[in-house]
């Protein structure tokens, strides 16, 4: 998604921005929209609605007035220090106890690349690094990726961002990842998880959508772990993958596999030798209960009897909160391929989303005035937004939202139940519709005549061809409905697919920055549709803080303000997800305590 971070420079910022005015807003830093309407009154703002005609559209926002955006920045090392206590008890070094320096490297595994950070023991974010890792699609719906390669990846970014650093002063490392499901053999080689036998591809995407039978079987059964992933599990988690391995590649794969792992846990294993699995992965993943650990009459009621037979062992029977330092730290082995020191502490993993949610979610904001100041933390919806989007709720006391995954126990702040709602594609949807429009062609002509990302310039295009009236009215004409590959939440309908309505002959530029217009609305209206069924169920929601690559396009940030009619909270320094590995790193090396509390 590396347009998405093009859109953004530095300039000092603002006092204020006012709404609508994209074609300046490419120093966005961080900003909130503070005058969103608390009742949500129905105006003449035509948006385009995700909602289905039988389950009418919710009222919407009126227009924001000029000067409702006031520009704000949360200082980067408020961060570290503000959410080490929050998730366990630590404290941050202050400003006369930095010598001598310690640093901390973070790894995020994302849909496309791997990124790096160098992070210091204030939280400040010193060095990055990224590298594109490969991708195959060999039949529709079928998504998958090698783990060597990715390993590979992580080698890259994090030997450039340790560079010129004393590597003694490098204290901890911390890695997230998409839960993408990895299969080795029993000598921890890899394993073909498709047809044509190829063992390079041993990665199965967590965007896969292959076990459609297999997961409509397991929803048959109505077991009662279940009723801890909304109701029905998705089709994006393991058990169905595992069960379409079991049933399709039992002689090259599923007979010879002997260590099934959750991508993060994959990559502290391979830094340290430890198969210890991470509590966040097996329970919002797994069906894993952080109270109760496996329930066995699950996995013999789906046919995948066989993990209660060898005790679990191929799926992790020894499991750690995340932050928690693993054996030995780094391995000499992994210590050459990273170009760190044998011995560094490597902490427990995280699932991508969950770092961004780690990275955010207790960001201190006094001083600022902002409306969530003062507010508990469970008020806070942290949408991590890339090529999907995930929307992590906190509470105090299990809260069930049909079509929304959770509750979990301490899968992301400790003590804490956590809700994941989820669009299984938003960056990725706005790619596709996009790109494949006619006039793709001019549009990447005159971005890059201008230096721009196709998105900085489209958003300044729609500034242009609005005139005087709200962007919104652009798309009174033209809705979107964005299920382009099934609803995740709250309808957590598989089989859904996109639509666009109001379609026309025009294939100009202005049509397609319209269409790019109209698909961000109906992503923002997703988030309100999941917010509803969250507030409905019991959680008390009244701010977003938002990251990823999409929290980086102010259309997209200003449409979410408008359109859930609530202030969005942006972190200044953007690489939060980042900053949530490095925290675990942080937590694992013992300078700061634990993130998770059991």
């Amino acid at each position: 998604m590396s347009d998405w971070a093009s859109t953004v420079s530095d300039p000092p910022l603002s006092p204020t921005w006012a709404p609508g005015a994209f074609a300046g807003a490419q120093a966005l830093r961080a900003h909130v929209r503070e005058e969103a309407s608390p009742t949500r009154e129905r105006t003449g703002l035509a948006l385009s609605s995700p909602f289905p005609q039988s389950l009418p559209p919710p009222p919407l926002p009126p227009p924001p007035a000029a000067g409702s955006l006031t520009r704000w920045a949360v200082a980067p090392e408020t961060l570290l220090s503000s959410l080490c206590p929050l998730l366990g008890g630590g404290t941050a070094m202050s400003g006369g106890e930095q010598k001598p320096k310690r640093y901390y490297v973070g790894v995020d595994v994302g849909t496309g690349s791997v990124r790096a950070a160098l992070v210091d023991q204030s939280g400040v974010l010193l060095a990055f690094a990224d590298h594109p890792i490969e991708k195959w699609e060999p039949q529709f719906n079928h998504h998958e990726q090698s783990s060597e390669d990715i390993w590979a990846a992580c080698c890259v970014v994090t030997k450039k961002v340790v560079q010129g650093i004393d590597l003694n002063q490098i204290r901890g490392l911390g890695f997230d990842a998409t839960c993408s499901l990895v299969v080795l053999d029993k000598q921890f080689h890899p394993l073909p998880v498709n047809h044509e036998g190829d063992s390079c591809r041993n990665v199965i995407m967590w965007l896969d959508h292959r076990a459609v039978s297999q997961v409509n079987r397991i929803n048959e059964t109505k077991h009662s772990v279940l009723q801890y992933v909304g109701g029905v599990m998705s089709v994006e988690m393991q058990a169905p993958k595992l069960l379409w391995l079991k049933e399709n590649l039992r002689e090259t794969c599923w007979d010879k596999a002997g260590h099934f792992f959750d991508l993060p846990d994959f990559l502290s294993w391979k830094a340290t030798g430890v198969t210890a699995r991470s509590l966040c992965s097996l329970v919002c993943k797994w069906t894993y209960s952080a109270e109760k650990g496996w329930d066995d009459s699950f996995w013999k009621m789906v046919g995948l009897e066989d993990f209660v037979a060898d005790n679990y062992s191929k799926i992790g029977n020894q499991v750690l909160p995340p932050g928690a330092s693993l054996g030995n730290g780094l391995t000499p082995e992994a210590a050459r391929d990273l170009g760190l020191l044998p011995g560094i502490a490597v902490a427990a993993s995280l699932i991508d989303a969950h770092a961004g949610g780690l990275g955010v979610i207790g960001a201190d904001v006094r001083g600022h005035g902002l409306v969530c100041e003062g507010q508990p933390v469970t008020s806070r919806l942290a949408v991590i937004c890339g090529t999907s989007s995930c929307h992590m709720g906190i509470s105090k006391d299990p809260i069930f939202v049909p079509g929304v995954w959770g509750p979990y126990f301490s899968a992301m702040v400790p003590g804490f139940w956590l809700n994941e709602g989820g669009q299984s594609v938003t960056g990725k949807l706005i790619d596709h519709m996009v790109q494949g429009h006619a006039a793709f062609p001019e549009l990447q002509a005159k971005a890059t005549a201008r230096c721009q990302s196709i998105y900085a310039y489209l958003n300044s295009h729609l500034d242009l061809i609005k005139k005087a009236q709200p962007v919104g009215f652009l798309t009174v004409d033209l809705h979107v409905w964005p299920d382009f590959h099934g609803n995740r939440s709250p309808l957590a309908d598989l089989t859904l697919k996109g639509m666009v309505t109001g379609l026309t002959l025009s294939q100009d530029l202005d049509d397609l920055a319209i269409l790019y217009l109209a698909t961000v609305q109906a992503i923002a209206l997703g988030t309100r549709f999941i917010i509803e069924a969250m507030e409905a169920a019991g959680h008390s929601i009244s701010t977003l803080f938002l990251c990823g690559g999409l929290s980086k396009n102010p259309l997209f940030v200003q449409m979410h303000a408008d359109i859930t009619g609530m202030p969005v909270v942006l972190s200044q320094e953007v690489e939060s997800v980042l900053v949530g590995a490095a925290i675990l790193g942080a937590c694992a090396s013992g300078d700061f305590a634990s993130v998770q509390i059991l």
